[in-house]
C-alpha cells in the first residue's frame, strides 16, 4: 500500500476525513462494460450501520452515494471511477476540548508527532472508522465485478467480546440471516446475546471488540503473485488497513502451531469431477495462491478506544500527566460496522489479483 491506496491493477485510493466536507474514493482499473449505478453503491452503504440505536454511535450519516466519473450510459468506461458522500452530521465541539489530550488507544499522539501538529484531530481525521465508507463504496464495485465471474464474498460477525458462535454456517444461512441481526451474526440466538453484551458494556462507559469472519467462494485456482504479492499477504495488508483491525488469520490460523502435519494437511480428493480437498485448514490459500477451496479469514477487531470511563493520558500543551473521560458520539462496539468493511477489503483484493492473473478481462462482454 502506498499512501492511502490499495492494489496494482484494480487500484483504490481514498480521500477525506471524519469531520471534513466529504469522504470519497477513486477506483482505477475497473474493466469497461460493468453495469454500475449509484443504487448499486447505496445498497452496500445502507448495510454499514445497524438499525438498532442501542449499539451504534449517535452520529447517523445518510451517506448518499454520488458517482462523479467513470460511468456513462449505465456502464463503466474504463476510466477512473470517482465516488463521494457528504459529511453532514458533524459536531466537532467535543474534540476542541480534548485536542491536547491524546485519547488512549487512538492514533492522536503519533499522528500529531508525524504531521507536526497539522493533522486534523476532529473525530480522528484520516484515522477514523468513518473512512470505511470509502472502502465500502470501492468494495461495492469489486463485488459486482466478482459476481460476473461467480465469486461471492460473505462476511459476518463470529464473536463480540466473550460471546461467540461456534456454529458452521452455510452460504445460504449467512445470506439469509446476517442482516436480520443488528450485530450481523447469522446465529440469531447468539446475535441477541451479543447485542446484550454491547448494551451492558455501554452502560458501564466501556466498549467491546470481536471477530469478523469472511469467506470467499468460487475463487479460481492460481490467483496470487508469490513471493511478495502473495494472495494471503495482500489480503492481510488490505484488512490491516481497516481501522481497529489488530489480527488476521487464514484457515486454522495460529491453531496450526499445535497440530502435527498429518492433522493439519488437507488431503486431496476428487469431488464432482474436480480436484478438491477433504478439509480446508489452509483457508483456501497455499504458497500464496488460491487452491480453489473457500478462502476463510478471521479478523480481530479491537474494542472502541473512545469510552466514557476515565483514563490516564498526558496534556501535550503542558507536558504533564492528565486524565480524560471521552464524551461525544461513539460506537460501543465497531464490529457490526466492520462487517461490510472487511467484506469490501477482501473483494477489492480478489478483484485486483484476478485482473492481474487474467481471470477478469480489461473489457467485459455485454450480457444479453
Amino acid at each position: 500500500m502506498a499512501g492511502n491506496s490499495i492494489g496494482k491493477e484494480f487500484t483504490v485510493t481514498t480521500f477525506g476525513e471524519s469531520h471534513g466536507k466529504h469522504v470519497g474514493v477513486v477506483v482505477d482499473g475497473c474493466p469497461a462494460g460493468l453495469p454500475l449505478s449509484e443504487a448499486d453503491i447505496q445498497v452496500e452503504l445502507d448495510r454499514r450501520i445497524p438499525a438498532e440505536p442501542k449499539i451504534v454511535s449517535g452520529r447517523i450519516e445518510k451517506d448518499a452515494a454520488q458517482i462523479l466519473s467513470g460511468v456513462f450510459n449505465g456502464f463503466t468506461t474504463g476510466a477512473p471511477i470517482a465516488l463521494m458522500v457528504e459529511n453532514k452530521e458533524v459536531d466537532s465541539s467535543d474534540y476542541e476540548v480534548i485536542k491536547d489530550l491524546p485519547r488512549p488507544g487512538h492514533a492522536d499522539y503519533p499522528a500529531r508527532v508525524k504531521y507536526g501538529g497539522f493533522n486534523d484531530y476532529r473525530g480522528g481525521g484520516l484515522f477514523s472508522g468513518r473512512l470505511t465508507v470509502a472502502l465500502i463504496m470501492a468494495g461495492a464495485i469489486a463485488k459486482k465485478l466478482l459476481s460476473r465471474f461467480d465469486v461471492d464474498v460473505l462476511a459476518y460477525t463470529r464473536a463480540v467480546g466473550k460471546v461467540k458462535s461456534d456454529k458452521k454456517f452455510s452460504a445460504q444461512e449467512i445470506r439469509r440471516n446476517r442482516y436480520k441481526a443488528a450485530t450481523r451474526c447469522p446465529d440469531l440466538a447468539c446475535a441477541e446475546r451479543m447485542e446484550k453484551a454491547i448494551v451492558d458494556a455501554r452502560k458501564e462507559g466501556d466498549s467491546l471488540g470481536g471477530i469478523v469472519e469472511c469467506v470467499a467462494l468460487n475463487v479460481p485456482v492460481g490467483v496470487g503473485e508469490p513471493l511478495f504479492d502473495s494472495l494471503d499477504a495482500d489480503l492481510a495488508k488490505a484488512l490491516f488497513n481497516v481501522p481497529a483491525v489488530k489480527g488476521v488469520e487464514f484457515g486454522l490460523g495460529f491453531r496450526v502451531a499445535e497440530l502435527k502435519g498429518s492433522e493439519n494437511n488437507d488431503p486431496y480428493i476428487m469431488q464432482n469431477g474436480k480436484v478438491a480437498t477433504a478439509t480446508d485448514n489452509a483457508g483456501g490459500i497455499l504458497g500464496g495462491i488460491s487452491t480453489g477451496m473457500p478462502i476463510m479469514v478471521q479478523v480481530a477487531i479491537k474494542p472502541t478506544p473512545s469510552i466514557g470511563k476515565e483514563q490516564k493520558t498526558v496534556n501535550l500543551s503542558t507536558m504533564k500527566d492528565a486524565r480524560i473521560s471521552i464524551k461525544g458520539r461513539h460506537d460501543p462496539c465497531v464490529v457490526p460496522k466492520a462487517v461490510t468493511a472487511v467484506e469490501s477489503a477482501v473483494a477489492i483484493t480478489l478483484a485486483d489479483h484476478m485482473i492481474r492473473a487474467g481471470f477478469i478481462p480489461k473489457v467485459l462482454e455485454r450480457r444479453k
